[in-house]
């Protein structure tokens, strides 16, 4: 399998990712994309930016270990991860998972596991600045942590 993990500050081109990806795929009938963007409507008060921290190195290493039980779980031929990191406003993008697989239920379901764990155990701090000059660190969400759970790891 083929594995390409990248956490950045820079936007990700989906077309150029995809088509890496493809090449790297080989004979596969199957790639999902999900791509994640910065939502700003979920507060009372809207979203002005959401600052992500994390560890360099650590975090890469944790997406990986999270890859290799997703290939571990379904017959993936590649993937890639982009996740970025900094300030990103309402709109941005934050998170890029590619899976291609030889069939789409794979692919769908290797897609959805490394969403599921990347918002429950890779290494990331959210901080939420909102337009009235307040902040607030994101606390972990009990319906992510069901998610990953419901994997029965």
């Amino acid at each position: 399998m083929h594995c390409h993990i990248t956490v950045q500050h820079e936007r990700f081109d989906l077309a150029a990712e995809e088509a890496a990806l493809r090449v790297l795929a080989g004979d596969a009938g199957a790639l999902v994309a999900f791509q994640g963007m910065v939502r700003g409507h979920d507060a009372a008060t809207p979203l002005a930016a959401l600052f992500l921290e994390h560890y360099p190195g650590v975090t890469e290493a944790e997406i990986g270990r999270i890859a290799e039980d997703a290939a571990a779980r379904w017959p993936i031929s590649a993937l890639r991860v982009v996740h970025r990191v900094g300030s990103l406003v309402p709109g941005e993008q934050i998170v890029l998972v590619l899976v291609a697989s030889a069939h789409r239920k794979a692919a769908f379901a290797a897609a959805e596991y490394l969403m599921d764990y990347l918002k429950t155990e890779a290494p990331f701090w959210k901080r939420e600045d909102f337009t009235d000059g307040s902040s607030r660190w994101v606390d972990a969400k009990a319906s992510d942590d069901a998610a990953a759970a419901s994997w029965g790891d």
